[in-house]
C-alpha cells in the first residue's frame, strides 16, 4: 500500500478542519500510522511462525492459531486506519464540488456574475453537515474495532499459554505465543490512541455544534433588535404624522403610545362678529 499518496491526501483535510480536527489529524498520523508503519512488521512479522505446540501432529498448530487468532493484530489495524481516515475525504470532495460549480457558473455568465458560495472553502451549509457526519462516522468506526478487538481478545490482551484440543490434536495441547509482553504492550498503545481520536471527535462535534447554535442564536437576537427598531420608527413617523394632520383641522389630539403628544392651541371663533 503507497502511504506517501494516502498522506498527501489527508494532509489536504488539515485546512478544511478546526484545531481539533488537526489535532486529531496529527494524532491519527504520529501516534497510529506511523507507529504502525515503523513497529508492526517487526512485532507481528513472525506471529504464526514462532506460534510452538507440544505436539508434530500435521495440522494441529495451525488449526490452533486460526482458533485463537482469527485476524491478525496488523491487518485489523491496516483495516482500520483506512476506514477511519476515509470519512475525511467527504470533505474534500464536497468542497471540489462546490468550486466546480462556482467554475461552471462562471464560465455560463462571465467572471462578474454573483457567487453561489461567499466561500467555498467555509463551513457553511450543506459543507458544514458534511464536516459533521465525517466526525460521527470516524467515531462510529473507532468504537466498532474496539468492540471487535474485544471480541477477539478478551481484555485486549494476549496469553503466554493457549491449551487447544481441537481436532486433529489428538489431546489438549499447550501452545506458546511469541514475545506477548511486547505484543500486549504495543496493542494497548494503538487502543488508547483509538480512544483518544474518539475523545477529540466528539470535543469537535461539541464545538462545532456549540458554535452553531451561538451563531443562530446571535442572528435571532439581531433580527429581534431590528425588527423591533423598525416598528418603533414607523410608529413615531405614524403618530407624527396623525398629529400634523387634526392640528391643520383646530383639534387637539394624541393617539399613540410611542410619541409625547403635541401642543396645538384651538382658537375658539364662535364669540365672535
Amino acid at each position: 500500500m503507497n502511504w506517501a499518496v494516502y498522506e498527501a491526501l489527508l494532509t489536504g483535510v488539515n485546512k478544511y478542519s478546526t484545531a481539533f480536527g488537526r489535532l486529531w489529524l496529527s494524532v491519527v498520523f504520529i501516534f497510529r500510522i506511523l507507529v504502525y508503519l515503523l513497529t508492526v512488521g517487526k512485532v507481528w512479522g513472525d506471529e504464526q511462525r514462532d506460534f510452538d505446540c507440544d505436539t508434530r501432529q500435521p495440522g494441529c498448530t495451525n488449526v490452533c492459531y486460526d482458533h485463537y487468532f482469527p485476524v491478525s493484530h496488523a491487518r485489523l489495524w491496516a483495516l482500520q486506519l483506512i476506514l477511519v481516515t476515509c470519512p475525511s475525504l467527504l470533505v474534500i470532495m464536497h468542497v471540489a464540488y462546490r468550486e466546480e460549480r462556482e467554475r461552471k457558473r462562471r464560465e455560463k455568465l462571465g467572471e462578474n456574475c454573483s457567487r453561489l458560495y461567499l466561500d467555498a472553502e467555509k463551513k457553511r451549509g450543506g459543507l458544514w453537515w458534511t464536516y459533521l457526519l465525517s466526525l460521527l462516522v470516524k467515531a462510529a468506526v473507532d468504537i466498532v474495532f474496539l468492540y471487535i478487538f474485544h471480541r477477539l481478545y478478551e481484555n485486549y490482551t494476549l496469553p503466554r499459554l493457549v491449551k487447544c484440543s481441537i481436532t486433529p490434536c489428538p489431546n489438549v495441547v499447550h501452545c506458546f505465543i511469541s514475545k506477548p509482553t511486547e505484543k500486549n504492550l504495543f496493542t494497548i498503545f494503538m487502543l488508547s490512541t483509538s480512544a483518544l481520536c474518539i475523545l477529540l471527535n466528539f470535543v469537535e462535534v461539541i464545538y462545532l455544534v456549540g458554535k452553531k447554535c451561538r451563531e443562530c442564536a446571535t442572528t435571532h437576537r439581531t433580527k429581534r433588535v431590528a425588527l423591533r427598531s423598525i416598528q418603533t420608527t414607523s410608529g413615531s413617523e405614524s403618530c407624527h404624522k396623525e398629529a400634523s394632520d387634526f392640528s391643520r383641522s383646530g383639534r387637539t389630539v394624541f393617539n399613540s403610545n410611542n410619541c409625547s403628544p403635541p401642543v396645538i392651541t384651538i382658537t375658539d371663533c364662535r364669540g365672535q362678529n
